[in-house]
């Protein structure tokens, strides 16, 4: 079996931590299969509930109405022309902004006291109490306008949609027709105000816009006569400033080329006046070449003057004298050219001077006339300024009158127009169905919580459930090596059927007082195979140095040890094993009216003289190869007799003569003579019996043996139902196959040896 492979090494069991919880689906579906009365319970309880909570409930209608919201309404003035209420093209935040504001301006107190006035909601008893008009009459009472606001704004809701500039309007009542009424009645209302707002702001921008057009108009007249006054008082013709301005920059102009000309002569005239000051009035022939070239005349009488030199050297070097009449005439002649030429070089230099002086005061009125042009130029730039800021002025004024004007008459358009940006796209329908409450969503609704809050209930009940009942439970908690288990007796047929009839599923008959030996007297049952099974774990943990001594003890009384030591020692003992059985609960003995000894025999006479137990025909039972000691007289001190040195030598005595010795102990948290004992043989085995013992309880027992030293073993599960599906294949041990439990004789095993298990289900 599969128990038997896994439970055949201590080290077979799980590597989770002793009370460590992981969740496990099939656990917890096998827990609510447990508890199936609590879930269904729940279940139950909780649709019948929500069932009758939702009959009971008053039925409520909704109304509906869509509105449409457009940033761009028609313009029958043009394009240019803006509407009066017109978002413009703003940004995303700006839009969002203003549809945000529109849908606080629907829920709005303003809107719901003009609707609770207009359909005297205050005084209507019936939509103050949400009732039907079929409904029984309520007592008369009459609350202030703003509660019944309140109640009409805690009804209504506004839904924008998504991706578009509409919004849906929901009104829930439990009327139907006032529901539409009420939800028609606020949308004409809240549009009706939307243009009256639009156009009260329109008249005051009306009225401001007039009276701003007034004083426009009379500042533009008084812009235009400064204008007018300054010219005549001025003397500016209806010249333009800049046609002016380019008259004078090219008289400017021409003054200046004129100017420079004159400088340039003057310059020349000068330096010819210098030139012909440098002449020596005695020696006239150093007179400049260009002078020369400039006068014909002083050309012609330099030409003289140097003939009448060349006549006189001529008649000197034909060797007339000085006196000579011809040498005289010549020098006359010279004389007379030279003061000629004299006096011509003076009338040049007076000529230069003159023409010098005329034209230095030449240069002095070009400069003067150039002075005038400027100083007129910078008066002419004054009067642009002072011209072009009245002009400018006036200009602005005549814009903004203009403009001013425009706007004027426009908003005088718009404000007959009466052009709204929004509309209803869908006007408030009547209600057909009710909105709640929805039967049959709330009834599956009701029923999915029922099963849920069931499934709960069961999993708590499971979960407040701290005992130890699956195999795994024990592995886990308790940190054991999973031995084998034990399924429960059923009472009932215990009492009632015999030996050999009356089996059920997972309860096996015994016969009255010797359910100890169910394993001797039944051997093809199902607890003998489990018995067969522990025996089988036990003996193959430790093939090498098998276990001679066991201690098979439990936590607390009642858990079913003395019934799980007799099987195991029955069992071993079918297996051709000698097996002394000793009964070691000196407080509440048993064993001896299981197997029917008297008290002359025992393990505390046996204390007191060892050769008592030589005699195996007293200790022999009805079960071959199987012998017992009773516990004998009760004494006052059952701990320190079985710690004392005597008894130790009689278990070394028992193991020489036996193969295996298998002591029955009291209870391990009750008394200290499980933990005494533990230190003194090979192994203990835990007994834990189903759905009994709790985690704590179990490890605390466990604790107790691991403290003193005791080595555990395993555990062995009993008084296991098997009824239940968390045992899986184990329940087998309760079914009868066609020929698996025919009474065939059972092969003598060797020492380690064992009957074959039976086999996994399929």
């Amino acid at each position: 079996m599969a128990d038997e492979t896994r439970a055949s090494s201590p080290n077979a069991h799980r590597n989770d931590a002793p009370g460590e919880r992981v969740f496990d689906l099939v656990a917890a579906l096998r827990a609510v299969g447990k508890h199936w009365a609590i879930a269904l319970t729940t279940l139950v309880f909780v649709a019948l509930s929500v069932t009758f909570y939702t009959l009971g409930q008053k039925k409520i209608y909704q109304s509906s109405a869509t509105v449409q919201f457009d940033p761009n309404p028609p313009r029958p003035l043009g394009r240019d022309v803006d509407t009066v209420v017109d978002m413009g093209a703003g940004s995303y935040w700006n839009n969002r902004e203003y549809y945000e504001t529109q849908y606080k301006i629907i829920r709005s107190m303003r809107v719901a006291l003009a609707v609770v006035a207009q359909l005297n909601l205050h005084n209507d008893v019936y939509f103050l109490d949400d009732l039907p008009r079929d409904a029984a009459p309520p007592a008369p009472r009459t609350v202030s306008p703003e509660e019944a606001a309140d109640l009409l704004r805690e009804r209504l809701t506004v839904e924008p949609v998504k991706d578009s500039r509409l919004a849906v309007l929901r009104y829930n009542d439990a009327d139907r027709e006032r529901a539409q009424r009420i939800l028609a009645t606020l949308l004409d209302i809240y549009i009706e105000q939307n243009l009256d707002d639009a156009l009260a702001s329109t008249n005051s921008a009306l009225e401001w816009l007039r009276t701003q057009l007034d004083k426009l108009k009379g500042d533009l007249e008084a812009s235009e006569t400064s204008l007018h006054e300054y010219k005549l008082n001025n003397n500016i013709l209806d010249v333009d400033f800049e046609d002016q301005t380019n008259l004078l920059r090219e008289e400017m102009k021409q003054l200046n080329d004129a100017l420079t000309a004159v400088r340039t002569k003057r310059e020349e005239y000068a330096a010819r006046n210098h030139e012909l000051s440098k002449l020596d009035p005695n020696d006239p022939l150093t007179v400049p070449a260009s002078e020369l070239i400039q006068s014909p005349v002083l050309q012609m009488l330099r030409a003289r003057h140097e003939e009448a030199v060349r006549e006189r050297d001529a008649l000197l070097g034909a060797g007339k004298g000085e006196n000579h009449p011809d040498v005289r005439a010549a020098t006359e002649r010279l004389a007379a050219t030279r003061n000629a030429l004299i006096a011509e070089i003076k009338n040049v230099q007076g000529a230069v001077s003159r023409d010098l002086a005329i034209v230095k005061r030449q240069e002095a009125g070009l400069a003067a006339l150039i002075e005038d042009a400027r100083r007129q130029a910078f008066e002419l730039n004054s009067l642009k300024i002072e011209y072009d800021r009245l002009r400018r002025t006036k200009d602005n004024t005549e814009k903004l009158y203009q403009l001013v004007l425009e706007r004027t008459k426009e908003s005088d358009l718009q404000r007959m127009l009466r052009v709204n940006n929004i509309r209803v796209l869908d006007r408030p329908n009547v209600p057909l169905t009710a909105l709640r409450p929805r039967v049959a969503v709330n009834i599956m609704v009701g029923v999915l919580a029922g099963l849920l809050l069931g499934i709960g209930a069961a999993l708590g009940r499971a979960m407040l459930d701290r005992t130890l009942k699956t195999p795994d439970e024990v592995e886990r908690e308790l940190g054991l090596p999973f031995l084998g288990l034990l399924p429960e007796f059923d009472r009932q047929d215990r009492k009632e059927a015999s030996p050999r009839r009356g089996r059920r599923r997972g309860k096996l008959a015994a016969e009255p007082g010797r359910r100890e030996l169910i394993v001797h007297d039944q051997p093809t049952s199902g607890i003998a195979e489990a018995a067969r099974a522990i025996r089988t774990n036990l003996l193959f943990m430790s093939p090498d140095r098998p276990y001679k001594t066991l201690l098979i003890a439990s936590a607390g009384p009642s858990e079913g040890k003395t019934t799980v030591c007799c099987c195991i020692a029955v069992a071993m003992a079918q297996a051709g094993q000698r097996v002394v059985l000793i009964d070691c609960d000196l407080r509440r003995p048993r064993l001896h009216r299981i197997f029917g000894k008297g008290p002359e025999v025992g393990v505390t006479s046996a204390l007191l003289d060892d050769s008592v137990v030589d005699d195996e025909a007293a200790l022999r039972t009805e079960v071959e190869n199987l012998y017992v000691i009773p516990a004998g007289p009760i004494p006052p001190n059952p701990a320190e007799l079985l710690h004392s040195d005597r008894f130790k030598a009689l278990l070394r005595k028992l193991q020489e003569r036996f193969d295996r010795v298998i002591i029955d102990s009291p209870p391990i948290v009750a008394v200290t003579d499980g933990a005494v004992l533990s230190t003194q043989v090979d192994g203990a085995v835990l007994v834990v019996r189903a759905a009994a013992t709790t985690h704590d309880f179990a490890r605390h027992g466990t604790r107790s043996l691991q403290d003193v030293g005791g080595k555990v073993i395993g555990a062995v599960l009993n008084a296991v139902d098997l009824n239940r599906q968390e045992y899986g294949f184990y329940h087998y041990y309760g079914y009868k196959k066609d020929g698996y439990y025919q009474a065939t004789p059972e092969p003598a095993a060797a020492e380690g040896g064992d009957a074959p298990p039976p086999p996994l289900p399929n």
